[in-house]
């Protein structure tokens, strides 16, 4: 479960680093000239989105929009993972995914924003772990023992079709179509393995998909988990439920290998370009950071420890694109190094960090994406493991940044 953590702290560690001019239009810089902040003010350079039970609609500000009821994370209508495809649009730059539990897939093409709303696949499920297999979105779902009743139903225990894994999202056709069901991996493996278990959780390292099942409950109310792993012997976009049993190899696996898989590094090995755009701000915090690759496999967790560092733990996301990368801290800050499609380098390479608008106690900023110049990032309202409100902010980088900052 993440950190949530007020937005003061982060704030305090960004002014230790910069000398305030104080306002929009004039850049922060830091006492070694190696970044410049700017605040997002303007209401002109920024749009609210929040979800409705069947899309999304603009409001005001994040507190502003309608109560729909508090939800476990699992089960409310939220954005549940995000990521930028590789290829690029001459006009538009990368598209970006964004996954809305329990409705669809959030399709990002520059300013243009559509939702590709499923039924059949997300009524019911939760939605997770995007990741990219030739630039195709591909992504799991699944019903949780924990908090969803209809894993419960005979019917559902019966019918081992609707037991459905990984999914790819068809951009052209904006259709969401199984790849490898549940039932698959349990017919395909060589070894004997109970057929009550969702896959609940997987790591892909761009060979070996780990995964980690957890049980339907049993008559006690129970449950328990497995771990395996499996190779497609053929191209995955290629599969489908009909074809998977006999297209890929399942052994078994155990929790040992899957905590490997994806444990979580030191921050002194995280990729250069992160850690040269957050220098200076890295040695004074303490904070965990999932790395994304455009068009890449499952992302690396770090975490950074520096020796004199107080206070609590912060959460980040961030994103290596071949000509730019960024890493949005839950507060609302976002460094930003490289260059926009279309657009110069920013500062001959320098980073530059932006404040997006700060958002009210209780609510956090949860991911982002970039398509062409504009950024989306997710936000929420919670409580410990519960969802109150959630939605998507989107920012005009054109005018917010590149106006500014040569």
């Amino acid at each position: 479960m993440k950190k949530f953590i007020t937005a003061a702290l982060l704030c305090a560690a960004v002014i230790t680093m910069c000398v305030f001019t104080g306002c929009k239009g004039k850049s922060k810089k830091t006492a070694d000239q190696s970044t410049k902040i700017l605040d997002v003010q303007d209401q002109s350079d920024h749009v609210w989105y929040y979800f409705t039970q069947d899309g999304f609609a603009q409001t005001d500000l994040p507190e502003n929009s309608p109560l729909f009821g508090s939800l476990p994370y699992t089960e409310a209508v939220r954005i549940s993972s995000a990521g930028n495809a590789v290829n690029a649009n001459d006009e538009t730059g990368n598209k970006a995914y964004a996954l809305v539990n329990r409705l669809g897939v959030l399709c990002f093409e520059g300013e243009k924003i559509s939702l590709a709303k499923d039924i059949s696949v997300f009524s019911e499920r939760t939605a997770a772990n995007l990741v990219f297999v030739n630039d195709t979105p591909v992504f799991s779902v699944y019903k949780s023992a924990f908090f969803n009743g209809t894993i419960d139903s005979d019917a559902y225990k019966k019918n081992s079709g609707s037991h459905y894994f990984l999914i790819q999202f068809d951009d052209k056709s904006k259709i969401s179509y199984p790849i490898i069901n549940g039932s698959n991996i349990f017919d395909a493996a060589d070894y004997n393995v109970d057929n009550s278990y969702e896959v609940t959780d997987y790591f892909w390292d761009g060979k070996t998909w780990y995964c980690s099942l957890k049980s339907l409950p049993d008559s006690e109310g129970k449950t328990s988990f497995s771990y395996l792993k499996f190779q497609p012997a053929a191209p995955l976009l290629s599969i489908s439920p009909v074809t998977a049993s006999n297209l890929i190899t399942v052994k078994e696996s155990n929790v040992n290998e899957f905590r490997n898989a994806m444990h979580i590094m030191d921050y002194s090995i995280a990729p250069e370009r992160i850690r040269k755009m957050l220098k200076g701000f890295s040695d004074e915090i303490v904070f965990n950071l999932e790395v994304k690759s455009a068009g890449g496999t499952s992302p690396r967790l770090y975490e950074n420890i520096p020796p004199a560092a107080t206070g609590k733990e912060l959460s980040a996301k961030a994103i290596i694109s071949q000509s730019w990368s960024a890493a949005l801290f839950e507060d609302g800050t976002l460094f930003i190094e490289g260059a926009l499609p279309g657009k110069h380098i920013l500062r001959g390479g320098k980073p530059v960090a932006i404040r997006l608008p700060k958002l009210s106690e209780g609510y956090v900023y949860s991911d982002f994406v970039i398509s062409g110049t504009t950024l989306y990032a997710a936000w929420e309202q919670t409580d410990f493991y519960k969802i109150i409100r959630s939605g998507f902010l989107s920012v005009d980088l054109d005018s917010t940044l590149y106006s500014i900052i040569r």
